[in-house]
């Protein structure tokens, strides 16, 4: 007599039940495997409240910049104006972050303002790029070509204020020829249009920009901080002789430094960079001060990439851009003229 709790030979236990075959213990394990790889599969495409910034391109800027109607020096070097760029990450991408020392994780508020999206964000930078180049190119010219005493005829509109009459209409860059048909020749000739005018009556802005012309209706409105309508926008005087400079599809403030000291090594005699890879980073205002960025780290190694052997950046900047450097000197400034005194008494 077989005991009780063996198997017979048809396969019956002591209750009557089949024993478990390896392709049924294999059955159950996939009950639990596959949620887990549909799980991982799903993750894979939904994207995190994080930004990911991670070293973007490092661009010559000399060759990006071009002048007309006035004499021109080459270089041997390069400056390099350096960017980063950015994606919204899945959760893989967020733990390969944190362990790459070249990027850096950081909340969508950082970028991003309250219901703002990527896309309008992206309108902002390059809108900030814009009044960048124009910065860069006042500071520039008033120190090496008589500017704004020698200048072109119009009103260049250098920013705009967002949420202002004129934003959305009129963009950094575009050069003013005429107000309801009276021509203006200096920055001076637009407020009187502007402050004459009673709020709400549209005003015909005849503009032009890219060397196409037209005509945009803008009108003048009180707003918080004024006692007097107005349209929003900042302006210089034309310059004195063509200057665009190509950006791209780079956004943000933080070529302006860059921006400046090439078209500064444009317009002189001689090469500033000494025959180097100089690469940098830094807002530039009106009067020539330069101020922080963010992405400093991502820079630094975006500029050591591509052969930079020395960095300039903004003093708040300075520290974080040497706790990464490697090869490269980092040379804190302040100002525009303090960069050019360094490469000036550089050999």
């Amino acid at each position: 007599m077989k005991p009780a709790d063996t198997p017979d030979s048809n396969g019956q236990g002591l209750f009557g039940t089949s024993a478990e075959s390896p392709g049924r213990r294999w059955l159950g394990r996939w009950k639990f495997v596959v949620p887990i790889l549909v799980l991982a599969f799903v993750l894979n495409f939904i994207r995190l409240p994080y930004f990911v910034f991670e070293p973007g391109p490092a661009q010559d800027v000399i060759p990006l910049i071009h002048v007309e109607e006035r004499q021109v020096y080459p270089t041997q070097g390069r400056f390099l104006l350096t960017a980063v760029s950015f994606f919204q990450p899945n959760v893989y991408e967020v733990f390969r972050a944190w362990i790459d020392s070249t990027q850096e994780v950081v909340p969508q508020s950082y970028l991003l303002a309250p219901g703002q999206t990527q896309e309008e964000e992206t309108r902002v930078a390059l809108s900030q790029m814009d009044t960048s180049k124009i910065d860069a190119a006042v500071v520039a010219l008033s120190a090496e070509a008589n500017y704004p005493d020698q200048h072109g005829t119009g009103a260049l509109v250098e920013s705009v204020l967002p949420g202002s009459p004129a934003d959305g209409k009129l963009f950094a860059g575009d050069l003013i020829l005429s107000i309801d048909g009276e021509a203006v020749g200096t920055v001076e000739d637009v407020g009187p249009h502007i402050q004459g005018a009673a709020a709400g009556h549209a005003l015909k802005f005849t503009v032009e920009a890219g060397g196409v012309r037209q005509d945009v209706e803008v009108a003048p409105a009180l707003m918080p901080g004024f006692d007097h309508p107005i349209i929003g926008v900042g302006l210089v005087d034309n310059f004195p002789f063509p200057v665009t400079i190509d950006s791209g599809g780079i956004g943000g403030p933080s070529a302006g430094l860059m921006w400046t000291l090439g078209l500064t090594d444009v317009l002189t005699p001689g090469d500033l960079t000494g025959g180097r890879t100089i690469a940098g980073t830094g807002t530039i205002d009106l009067e020539g001060s330069v101020g922080p960025i963010g992405g400093i780290e991502e820079k630094v190694a975006a500029a050591e990439r591509a052969g930079a052997v020395l960095f300039f950046a903004p003093i708040d900047n300075a520290a974080a851009a040497e706790s990464v450097a490697r090869d490269m000197v980092i040379v804190p400034v302040q100002t525009y003229q303090q960069a050019l005194d360094y490469l000036s008494h550089q050999p």
